[in-house]
């Protein structure tokens, strides 16, 4: 609250719309070696928007991809699975979702 006792209003930036990562930020963010992330680059788990594929230090990410790194991440960790096992998991996860939301629209 502020000095009025009016709630502060939150503010943010949708990384989403606003932001490309290099492969660096994204190791970072996710504090994980470059390696794992060329490996879930590799099964397709994320894909850079650009950059040639035999070179990850030219690769540049949609802000989107960090939360699905970090939930492919945390799928991994949880779960002990393999890169491979990961894009399969998350994709089922994506059918799942786009289930749900189909019987919703009904």
């Amino acid at each position: 609250m502020n000095r009025t006792g009016m709630p502060t209003p939150l503010t943010g930036v949708v990384l989403e719309e606003q932001i490309e990562l290099s492969v660096g930020d994204l190791s970072a963010a996710c504090r994980v070696q470059v390696g794992r992330i060329v490996a879930l680059v590799e099964e397709g788990v994320v894909e850079p928007v650009f950059g040639a594929p035999d070179a990850p230090e030219d690769w540049r990410f949609a802000g989107e991809a960090l939360a699905r790194l970090r939930r492919a991440l945390r799928l991994q960790r949880d779960f002990d699975l393999d890169p491979a096992a990961t894009a399969l998991v998350l994709g089922l996860f994506e059918q799942i979702d786009a289930l749900k939301a189909a019987l919703r629209e009904r």
